[in-house]
């Protein structure tokens, strides 16, 4: 398997404030319908099913190992436990530089007959913002719905639990990746377009491995936020990297297309310290950066940045909400700011960016026009960009009002509830591509 990438350039108050970000994100686990059992000692450890052996197949989305996995979240209206049954699985893919690795996720059969159209399909879903830390793997959430550990304060949610239970219910498998570096050894390289695109796509692999079913097996790609931008990286990388996947269509909702503008924009709100999540995988792969880098970021500021590389989602919000990347710097500017005064810097931007290449398959493409946290007009231009190039491209806009800017969880993750789970707009979309309904050309609303 050759590089895909070869075009890129290589007090009380506090302790009150903490305790209410977290009663606002049990808030929103229950709102999307996970009931979630939380332990009562502290986060589950990274187990030795993480660590890969010392070799393993340099064939892309091989299987190295699987274990069984108990599912202990159910979702109201399903009526019963979870239908279907899970195994945590470890299987192979390919970093940025095409050196093999190894990654982990959760694969889910259902239990029930499916009830679309052609033969039972697999869902690969790209999981929102879960961390940078090895304890935030989705895979580790799966059989609790929820990590906590109250003395760290350390919070890591399965926020992908009800897509894939509603996926199940209809007859669909799943597999949810935990993405490259998340649970298994090495930075998790958040938002590193090519190597979710890769987990992504190798995960669809693993999928049709482990059922059986071969590369016929109809595939469908569902993500939102960073899972949103995975998506949305694998639709268009599919065609050289696997084209032997029997893709159906993609939802990529909200996707970072310009990584420098998102980051931007999320820069001093309620998850500000996301930023910290990307720089520390842009250094991880391009370690040209440390040092200029370091130059730039004051003492505390790279305490922080080495921190946030060891923590989840969850404890941005409760440890650090609102964070401004101006307090980690020397000179008082943004890191973005600082970032852009280093040559090496540029070139790693432009490689993230989404929308250079073009799908060959159906892509739903949906954005909050008031989303705080992804601007909705990237969104628009990726679509634009996607159907000139001859794309079939779908493009929705959740009008939800604004609600507390700058807040996240209404402006950014409502519409993900709303297009993802409350309504069955998504599901409807996939379900036609499934059915091979046509699309007639580009549709913007």
């Amino acid at each position: 398997m050759t590089n895909d990438d070869s075009n890129y350039n290589r007090s009380p108050r506090r302790r009150r404030g903490r305790a209410g970000a977290l009663a606002v994100l049990l808030s929103v686990a229950t709102a999307v319908g996970l009931n979630a059992a939380v332990p009562q000692a502290t986060a589950a450890p990274v187990t030795e099913f993480y660590q890969p052996p010392t070799a393993v197949s340099s064939t892309p989305g091989s299987v190295v190992r699987t274990e069984p996995m108990p599912l202990l979240v159910s979702v109201p209206g399903l009526n019963g436990p979870w239908p279907g049954s899970a195994k945590r699985v470890m299987y192979t893919s390919q970093l940025e530089t095409g050196d093999p690795t190894v990654v982990t996720g959760t694969f889910i059969d259902s239990t029930q007959p499916w009830q679309g159209s052609g033969e039972r399909p697999t869902i690969v879903i790209a999981p929102g913002t879960m961390g940078q830390g090895d304890h935030c793997a989705p895979s580790l959430a799966f059989s609790t719905g929820l990590l906590l550990d109250p003395d760290q304060l350390s919070l890591s949610a399965n926020q992908e639990a009800p897509a894939a239970a509603r996926w199940n219910a209809l007859g669909a498998r799943v597999f949810v990746t935990d993405y490259i570096g998340l649970g298994t050894p090495g930075v998790h390289t958040y938002v590193n377009r090519i190597e979710e695109a890769h987990a992504v796509l190798d995960a669809a692999r693993a999928a049709n491995a482990i059922s059986g079913t071969g590369p016929q097996t109809p595939i469908a790609f569902w993500g939102y936020s960073q899972g949103g931008g995975a998506t949305a990286a694998a639709a268009e990388l599919q065609p050289t990297y696997a084209p032997e996947l029997n893709l159906k269509g993609t939802w990529s909702g909200a996707p970072p297309a310009d990584l420098l503008a998102v980051l931007t924009k999320i820069d001093g709100n309620l998850i500000g310290g996301a930023i910290g999540f990307a720089i520390n995988g842009f250094v991880a792969r391009h370690p040209n950066l440390e040092e200029p880098l370091r130059e730039r970021t004051s003492p505390a500021g790279q305490v922080m940045l080495d921190q946030l590389s060891t923590e989840c989602i969850g404890d941005v919000i409760i440890k650090h909400p609102f964070l401004r990347t101006s307090s980690l710097t020397r000179d008082g500017r943004s890191l973005l700011a600082n970032l852009e005064t280093i040559p090496e810097a540029a070139p790693i931007f432009e490689q993230q960016r989404i929308g250079t290449l073009t799908p060959s398959t159906p892509v739903l493409l949906t954005a909050g026009i008031n989303d705080d946290t992804i601007p909705h007009n990237q969104v628009k231009a990726l679509a634009t960009g996607w159907c000139e190039d001859g794309a079939d491209v779908t493009f929705r806009t959740n009008e939800l009002p604004p609600i507390g800017p700058g807040l996240v969880i209404p402006n950014h993750f409502g519409p993900e509830v709303i297009d993802g789970i409350v309504t069955n707009g998504v599901i409807d979309y996939l379900l036609d591509r499934f059915a091979d309904k046509p699309l007639n050309g580009c549709t913007f609303n």
